[in-house]
């Protein structure tokens, strides 16, 4: 019973002590009744202040290009190709217009070299028609007709039509000859052969006027040919007698008076014999005679059509390309329309699949970086089908969000730091280029869209996960307070500023900036003095204000020297 009455006094008394405390603790203590509040002040400063505000988001790329496989503006053409060779990866920097891809498309080489030789053959048969060269074809006029050209120099013979006469497709018009150089075909013997072989001298004389004209040998036929020997026939009923000939070629100049079918006596000696009359001439055994000149050309006409025109007469001397005679008709203006025409469709075609060949190379769109290649040799593909992409890290976006109270703070063309957390201790300039005029709700909160162009480098790449920090103004050298220190009353900003005579009063200020810290002063307050951020009135009884130091790097009396205020709303 005794231990009892012990543990209850006890227990007593010590709920008495307690309470006898708390009263006390409460209840302010007779010098704070007596001498008023106790207030916590900071000095009004002057300093630099910035103001921004902080979003993230991933990195885009600000443009880029997809890789194709070339089509046709027309849908004409080849439809599907084979990869034949993939000459990038994933990741490659590339250049405008650098080759990616490689593609074949099966046949398509022959039918382009079918077709030119088609076209090839067209132009000339066309050109020779018209006396033209074939790239001259286009200059001619079908409703003109044809115009049968000189296609040598020379001299005009055979030349017997007249005009209003009809023609036939290859009739012969004229020959052009080069009558200044004439031309003989010789025949030798064996013996003769041997020496002649060796020779390159020739010497000629001719029944019908006198002299000698030398000549030069030009080819001789090593391989004999048999032919009747002279004055054998078969008219008696008996067999001719054979020998082997060679057959030897002369050229000589035309002093003007060599035709075809004269006779000639033809002498061969070696070079060093300079004379007719040397004992080294041999004198061939057979006569021969003039084949005609050494330059000829046939003129016939191309269609069948009436002359319309004759522009020389016979034995003239003309030009090459000189006009010879002129045809004309419905027929051949038709004639050379349809020709024509057929040559420009064949071109057309050769046109397309030149085109196409040209498709087989897929080359980038653009500056960049492969961002896919989804290829690979031997693969079909279609046409237009879209095989990759290629993005350019010049200019990267950031699509972000900020609340509704940060953008205000936020406007087009405000300068951005970026960093990126995959590449840390580097920052990427940056500028809003766009601000959502309407806000969204997200999960509760309104957010506003940004959009943020950042100055790229070859180290990014679209997904990392960025930061960015919009600066929304600053100021330098200004009057600085706590933000703790301003509030409202009747809906002017005010702060309540210490007078020496230990009373405060209420001081209406114009606001600049403001961060998480500090507020702007622009007026109504001046440096030194002492603000209230805090008093003993508005704390409970009992309580107690520790300090008045509330400004990190401040003195004890809440203010002195210079600040700088620089921080973020967000940081």
């Amino acid at each position: 019973m005794y231990k009892k009455i012990i543990a209850a006094i006890v227990i007593v008394a010590a709920v008495t002590a307690g309470g006898f405390y708390a009263i006390k603790s409460l209840l302010p203590s007779p010098d704070e009744e007596t001498g008023g509040p106790i207030y916590a002040t900071a000095e009004v400063i002057r300093g630099d202040i910035s103001v921004g505000v902080e979003t993230s988001g991933p990195l885009n790329p600000g443009s880029g290009g997809g890789i194709f496989v070339p089509y046709s503006m027309d849908g004409q053409g080849m439809t599907s190709y084979i990869i034949e060779e993939v000459l990038v990866e994933e990741g490659d920097v590339v250049q405008a217009g650098q080759l990616l891809v490689r593609l074949r498309a099966p046949n398509i080489q022959g039918e382009i070299e079918t077709l030119e030789q088609q076209l090839k053959t067209a132009k000339e048969s066309l050109a020779d028609k018209v006396g033209l060269k074939p790239e001259e074809i286009y200059q001619m006029n079908p409703s003109e007709g044809i115009t049968l050209k000189a296609p040598v120099k020379g001299r005009v013979i055979g030349l017997s039509v007249k005009e209003g006469s009809e023609l036939k497709q290859g009739e012969v018009v004229a020959r052009i000859v080069d009558d200044s150089k004439f031309k003989v075909i010789a025949r030798l013997n064996p013996g003769e052969y041997e020496i002649a072989k060796n020779c390159t001298r020739a010497f000629l004389r001719f029944n019908q006027f006198e002299g000698v004209i030398e000549g030069r040998i030009t080819e001789i036929n090593d391989e004999p040919v048999p032919e009747p020997s002279s004055g054998t026939s078969f008219d008696d009923g008996t067999e001719p007698l054979y020998q082997y000939v060679y057959y030897m070629t002369v050229e000589g100049d035309n002093p003007g008076l060599v035709m075809p079918e004269m006779t000639v006596y033809i002498g061969v000696a070696p070079e060093r014999v300079k004379s007719a009359d040397d004992p080294g001439v041999l004198w061939l055994k057979f006569p021969s005679k003039v084949e005609g000149y050494s330059v000829e050309e046939t003129i016939t006409s191309t269609v069948e059509a009436r002359v319309t025109k004759v522009h020389v007469k016979n034995r003239n001397k003309v030009k090459e390309g000189d006009p010879i005679v002129s045809l004309a008709g419905t027929d051949v203006r038709e004639m050379l329309e349809d020709e024509l025409e057929k040559i420009m469709e064949l071109e057309d075609k050769l046109r397309r699949l030149y085109s196409q060949m040209e498709m087989l190379d897929i080359r980038a769109p653009m500056d960049g970086i492969i961002a896919n290649i989804n290829a690979q040799p031997g693969r079909t593909v279609q046409m237009g089908e879209w095989l990759g992409s290629v993005y350019n890290v010049d200019n990267m976006q950031i699509w972000s969000q900020v609340d509704d109270v940060d953008v205000l703070l936020v406007r087009q063309g405000s300068p951005v730091k970026v960093t990126v957390d995959a590449l840390p201790g580097k920052t990427f300039e940056g500028e809003v280029s766009y601000i959502a005029t309407m806000g969204k709700d997200v999960s509760g909160i309104t957010r506003f869209e940004v959009l943020i162009n950042v100055k790229g480098s070859p180290e990014l790449r679209p997904g990392m996960q960025a930061r960015a920090y919009i600066e929304a103004g600053s100021a330098k050298d200004v009057l600085l307070v706590p933000v703790e220190a301003v509030f409202e009353e009747d809906g002017q900003p005010s702060v309540e500023v210490l007078q020496p005579d230990g009373t405060t009063k209420v001081v209406r200020v114009e606001l600049g900036l403001m961060n998480d810290r500090y507020a702007e002063i622009k007026s109504g307050l001046e440096e030194g003095q002492l603000v209230v951020t805090g008093s003993s009135a508005d704390v409970l009884p009992g309580q107690r204000i520790k300090s008045n130091d509330i400004l990190p790097g401040s003195n004890n009396q809440g203010g002195g020297g210079r600040d700088d205020g620089s921080n973020s709303g967000d940081q």
